[in-house]
């Protein structure tokens, strides 16, 4: 599902974030990926996501080698990789359901297309009651559900999320991960990029750490080793 062959990320020519490598995730694993702060993760996600391109190696996300990715084809990539981001990113504005309409909007989905996608995510998310407030009338937790909403409208095969915690309390956080262990089981891939030492060992899965650009343990069943 997603092969990082033997990569490498240098900035401005000599501040090197990444240095060889290598990572294999199976179809339907859920993996946390750790690190402190300048470990790598964020340059990381952004390879993934097809906003960086790599100075060494191959990426592979199914069939598809995404490692000298145009600009043009990265829409397309973004709908096999559903991303959730910590802060939310909704446009204030719209309504929740509005919010998730949107991403297939502007994908150019058919209006019955997208009323009968939009309700179905909302009640995955337990949103379907809250569908017509507005972001700053729901609680951070919320607006997260909102986000995950969106990113499933396009039935993703991996679901990439990026510190999904970050601004949430405890209690909120517990349930955002719960959210992503069900998305799981309907067997979508989950990559949770994450510093919370918590969540990581409540949830005994797989743990890739990194540290200064490098994977310096792969844990099938892992603890937050940092």
């Amino acid at each position: 599902m997603i092969n990082l062959d033997n990569i490498s990320k240098t900035y401005q020519g000599q501040v090197k974030v990444l240095t060889d490598v290598n990572i294999l995730i199976k179809p339907g694993e859920f993996v946390s990926i750790v690190g402190q702060s300048g470990a790598g993760k964020t340059t990381l996600v952004r390879l993934l996501i097809g906003e960086e391109h790599v100075d060494q190696g191959r990426i592979i996300i199914g069939d598809w080698d995404i490692t000298k990715i145009s600009r043009h084809e990265v829409p397309y990539l973004r709908r096999q990789i559903g991303v959730i981001f910590q802060d939310f990113k909704l446009i204030r504005k719209k309504t929740l359901e509005e919010n998730v309409s949107f991403a297939l909007q502007v994908s150019g989905a058919k209006p019955n297309k997208i009323k009968k996608i939009v309700p179905s995510v909302l009640k995955i998310v337990g949103l379907d009651a809250e569908k017509n407030r507005y972001p700053h009338e729901v609680s951070g937790g919320e607006q997260q559900r909102t986000a995950i909403a969106r990113a499933l409208v396009h039935q993703p095969k991996i679901l990439l999320a990026d510190e999904p915690t970050g601004n949430l309390d405890a209690i909120n956080a517990n349930d955002i991960v719960n959210l992503l262990l069900r998305i799981n089981k309907f067997g979508t891939t989950v990559v949770l990029v994450t510093h919370n030492k918590e969540i990581v060992n409540r949830l005994n899965r797989r743990v890739i750490t990194m540290d200064h650009g490098q994977i310096i343990n792969d844990q099938e069943r892992g603890k937050y080793l940092l």
